[in-house]
């Protein structure tokens, strides 16, 4: 970019040798400055359907995102070839937009009192969206032109068709369905899943499915596609594309004859939950995860206040960047680079209320890290809890960087460590990168902290990643090569470059 920095993440693509290659800005390089070049270079070691996006301040809202495809090396039909077929294949990137920038947004969440970024004014499909333009400023909006037109995907009669669809929302829980075809679930953040039909598909920022539908409706009309806000009230119109089939008698661009589906209630939290339950791994394609852990991280996620400014935090801490970035410091030894001391493992759990409004007694900042015994086993309890306004908790998307980890579980109501490890999936759990946890809910995760590196674990929309709600492990720093120069140059390794 030539007036700002930047800094890309490849999502899902765990890093494995090149950590510095991740793209989080503070955390495994310092920002590529205006007018630079920088060269991320890594190895793809799994196939399926990944994206890419900015990691640096807000500037994924702004628009810097993409999919990515990964195609199996092996011949369909062979040992290591996907457990489904299909004809043909489209890609459907989801997202939320705003007409005002992300310079304005960002100021508004730092300042006293909070502005809020407010609901998208548009849900996007491939880029594309819809806006009342008499609600824009004279002159600056025409929804006539040719490149606001709804993007239509062609099909046809008889086939069968892969959609890869990934959400990289800023801020919404998405439903997505495909008017009158039913969809076949089975792929999940690039792992296959035990196939299961949905009308709709409940999709969280940072994740991504693949889903299989028949041409087999009449021919001679268009379908929608429609995504639609939940776990929030809707304030943003339905984002719609065309479904066509070739060789039918209509025009691939007319619109449908039918208003575009409107989803499920937004508020229905079992509906998505029982959705996240049946997401396991397919029968032929299960990983078993370890039969143990070597460590519990309880995470009890609260909204707080903190010297007057609304904070998202983990045990009461709030989670800050470093000047320089946890992987460069950590490798040159900078001790004072970043707090020392390791943030809390746990809540009081067995008198906290996650239904009453957090009390706040004791919230503060930190860009302290966990540090992880390379090759050990760990599992992360996310517990969701009610924000700073009344009877309100909403769903929160969380990303790990450099790992798929095993989903054990997901629960509604307060985690108890004593009793729910035992109702963990250990059986055929799906292993994923980003996972939901739901309104006053839980979810389990495990993984193996076997990818020597520095990673980051968040939630990602984007607002509340910027609020602080994240965290940061460490794991075989020893074992990471030299480091490239050009991730430095910024914090304590000014001159760097």
């Amino acid at each position: 970019l030539l007036t700002e920095n930047v800094a890309i993440h490849w999502h899902g693509i765990r890093q494995i040798g090149t950590p510095w290659a991740d793209g989080t800005e503070g955390v495994t390089q310092c920002p590529i400055l205006p007018g630079d070049t920088f060269t991320y270079t890594f190895v793809v070691d799994r196939p399926g359907t990944y994206m890419y996006h900015a990691h640096y301040g807000m500037q994924r809202s702004a628009g810097l995102n993409g999919m990515i495809v990964v195609a199996p090396a092996a011949a369909p039909g062979g040992r290591d070839a996907e457990p489904f077929a299909y004809d043909g294949e489209h890609v459907v990137l989801l997202n939320d937009w705003w007409h005002n920038s992300t310079y304005e947004q960002a100021a508004g969440l730092a300042s006293v009192p909070l502005r809020w970024v407010g609901e998208p004014h548009s849900l996007l499909i491939n880029g594309r969206g819809r806006f009342n333009c008499s609600a824009a400023v004279a002159g600056t909006c025409d929804a006539t032109l040719p490149e606001c037109a709804a993007p239509v995907f062609t099909v046809e009669p008889g086939k069968t068709y892969r959609f890869r669809v990934g959400s990289l929302t800023s801020l919404s829980a998405l439903n997505f369905e495909i008017e009158g075809h039913t969809m076949t679930v089975v792929e999940a953040d690039g792992h296959y899943v035990k196939p299961f039909v949905v009308k709709n598909l409940n999709i969280y920022s940072g994740e991504t499915y693949s889903v299989l539908i028949k041409a087999d409706q009449d021919p001679n009309r268009n379908y929608w596609l429609a995504s639609n806000v939940v776990s929030r009230k809707p304030g943003t119109p339905t984002g719609t594309a065309v479904l066509s089939y070739y060789g039918g008698r209509t025009n691939p661009r007319r619109p449908p004859p039918t208003t575009p589906p409107t989803g499920p209630a937004w508020n229905d939290t079992m509906y998505r939950f029982q959705q996240s339950v049946a997401t396991v791994a397919h029968p032929a394609h299960v990983e078993p995860p370890p039969p143990r852990s070597d460590r519990t991280i309880l995470l009890l996620n609260t909204q707080n206040t903190i010297n007057g400014r609304i904070r998202w935090a983990l045990n009461n801490v709030s989670f800050t960047l470093p000047h320089t970035p946890y992987l460069v410091a950590m490798k040159n030894e900078l001790l004072g680079a970043f707090d020392q001391r390791s943030p809390p493992e746990t809540y009081a759990y067995q008198t906290y209320n996650i239904y009453d409004k957090p009390p706040n007694p004791n919230a503060t900042t930190s860009d302290g890290l966990y540090r992880l015994q390379f090759g050990s086993v760990v599992d992360v309890v996310l517990q969701n809890a009610n924000m700073l306004d009344a009877n309100k908790s909403e769903t929160h998307p969380w990303h790990l960087h450099g790992h798929d980890f095993w989903v054990l579980g997901h629960g509604i109501g307060r985690f108890d460590p004593a009793v729910h490890p035992a109702t963990y999936n250990l059986k055929d759990p799906i292993l994923k990168n980003t996972v939901a946890v739901h309104p006053y809910g839980w979810t389990a995760l495990r993984f193996k902290a076997d990818n020597p590196g520095v990673w980051a674990f968040h939630c990602h929309i984007e607002a509340h990643f910027f609020m602080g709600m994240g965290i940061v492990f460490e794991e075989g720093i020893e074992r990471v090569a030299e480091l490239p120069r050009d991730i430095m140059g910024c914090g304590k390794t000014k001159g760097g470059h």
